[in-house]
């Protein structure tokens, strides 16, 4: 029973321990300025009576008072602590107006990175660091962009995006908020007639050369088939020049042998009487008055009107 009454105890000591006291001791302590801790890419300024009295951007456990001395205590109530990100930042902006050589008003998007680096400077050179910086870009982008040719707007940009950068990076510096890298990432007309009156340019020349394409096309097309056919014409010709040529040496080869060419004009004739349209009839010899007779009959029959189809 006793032991179980001393784990108790102890369980509850270790609990008020580690969960309120050690937490509040902690608190009281940081109250007075003895420690701070400082997360990564974070900077905390100490500013006492107006004055700059430490800056911290090392992450970490710090002692205050190895840092401060004795002003250590008296910052946290009579004095000030800010606290920076020093992380990378990033900013966009849209459709700066601006005008060519040739008078198009254009409209260029910029974007920026930006961090802080040099704290104090941030905290009392300026009142507004991120505004003046952006303020900066967009002023550097009209002064050293404008009356440029229309090509090199909208062809080269990685030079526009150098020169805002040149531009802008010495005063941003001075602001303690430093420029990171540039870059033009949209460039546009800022007229809508002027963009109209464009698509319809393009959508004319589309247009034209769709139609000579077209045309070309026609035009090898009617080359190719009057070229087939003029060479047809003339291997047609050839070979009508060339045949009787050809039929009278097959027939004088023929006409050496009586016999073949008796055979050859008997198969010709029979062949010209079936593909004409004569009756044949056939009867026996001597048949008298039957040969008059059939060839009345047929005389008839082929006299007689057809019927309609």
């Amino acid at each position: 029973m006793n032991n179980l009454l001393h784990f108790g105890i102890a369980a509850v000591g270790t609990f008020v321990g580690m969960f309120i006291l050690v937490p509040l001791l902690f608190g009281i302590a940081q109250m007075f300025g003895l420690y701070t801790i400082v997360e990564e890419r974070q900077c905390k300024v100490y500013v006492l009576f107006g004055k700059v009295v430490a800056v911290i951007d090392t992450p970490g456990l710090h002692l205050l008072i190895l840092k401060m001395g004795l002003n250590a205590p008296l910052v946290n109530f009579l004095g000030k602590c800010h606290v920076l990100d020093l992380r990378l930042d990033q900013e966009y902006i849209r459709s700066t107006p601006v005008n060519s050589e040739e008078g198009a008003p254009m409209g260029i998007g910029v974007w920026y990175e930006m961090f802080i680096s040099d704290p104090v400077a941030y905290l009392f050179k300026n009142a507004d660091p991120r505004g003046s910086l952006g303020a900066n870009v967009s002023n550097s982008t009209v002064r050293c962009l404008s009356n440029l040719k229309l090509a090199d707007m909208l062809q080269d940009r990685h030079a526009m995006s150098q020169t805002v950068r040149a531009e802008v990076s010495p005063q941003s510096e001075e602001w303690g908020y430093s420029l990171g890298s540039a870059y033009i990432r949209k460039v546009h007309f800022r007229d809508a007639e002027m963009i109209k009156q464009i698509e319809e340019k393009v959508v004319n020349r589309l247009r034209q050369v769709t139609a000579a394409i077209k045309q070309d096309g026609a035009n090898q097309v009617s080359i190719i088939t009057s070229t087939a056919e003029r060479q047809a014409a003339i291997e047609f010709a050839k070979a009508s020049a060339v045949r009787p040529q050809i039929v009278g040496a097959a027939l004088q080869t023929i006409s050496k042998d009586p016999d073949i060419l008796r055979a050859l004009f008997e198969s010709l004739e029979t062949q010209n009487i079936i593909d004409g349209q004569a009756v044949i009839t056939l009867v026996p010899k001597n048949s008298g008055m039957l040969n008059q007779l059939i060839a009345a009959t047929q005389n008839q029959r082929l006299a007689a009107p057809k019927p309609p189809a």
